[in-house]
């Protein structure tokens, strides 16, 4: 199988190796504690700026309902987008290898200190600041939904229908993924479909 080029735009940065996108991965990897979706984007979409925010909102879409970490399946995504197979293996073992042995380590250590009061305290604040990442990163794409051929109103209504189905009504993801998903899908279709733009 013959790994597709990148895409050719000399405007726009672009990794540059396989290399690159290892390195890149890795060091987002280690930066995103209590997740790394925040940190993902302030880097790839604004740093870097390897894909706009549209790019990224639609590429994270797809990384949420496939099986697996969602920023697993991101890292892959963006490597095959620019070296084929080799940069999705690039990109996974970036995202993966170090913070793998960093997490080994901290297991051993963790299995030595679980007990003390001081330990699940600061997990207790780490898992604060996480919500607290997943929401400014959230509110900073929110943006990227102006252009969205539904509409901003609507999708907002869609985005507060997911999450009252997932936090408030506890039902399970695949339930609200396979019926707010396959319903915006179809909405979306529709809209291009009339505005004579094919998919």
């Amino acid at each position: 199988m013959i790994d597709p080029p990148a895409e050719a735009d000399p405007a726009r940065p672009q990794p540059r190796s396989p290399t690159d996108l290892f390195v890149s991965f890795t060091l987002l990897a280690l930066q995103g504690f209590g997740g790394v979706l925040a940190v993902v984007q302030r880097e790839l979409v604004e740093k870097k700026r390897w894909m706009t925010r549209e790019e990224f909102v639609e590429e994270w879409a797809v990384a949420q309902i496939m099986p697996g970490p969602n920023v697993v399946n991101l890292s892959l995504m963006i490597g095959h987008r620019y070296f084929g197979l080799r940069g999705a293996m690039a990109a996974l073992a970036g995202m993966l290898t170090v913070p793998l042995m960093g997490v080994l380590l901290l297991a051993l250590v963790y299995a030595q200190f679980a007990g003390h009061p001081g330990v699940a305290g600061a997990l207790r604040g780490m898992g604060a600041v996480a919500a607290g990442l997943i929401a400014a990163t959230g509110l900073k794409l929110m943006g990227a939904l102006k252009m969205h051929p539904l509409g901003l109103p609507l999708c907002i209504a869609l985005a507060l229908l997911c999450f009252t189905g997932i936090a408030l009504l506890r039902l399970p993801l695949v339930v609200v993924l396979l019926g707010l998903g396959v319903t915006a899908c179809t909405l979306t279709y529709k809209k291009l479909d009339r505005q004579g733009l094919k998919l």
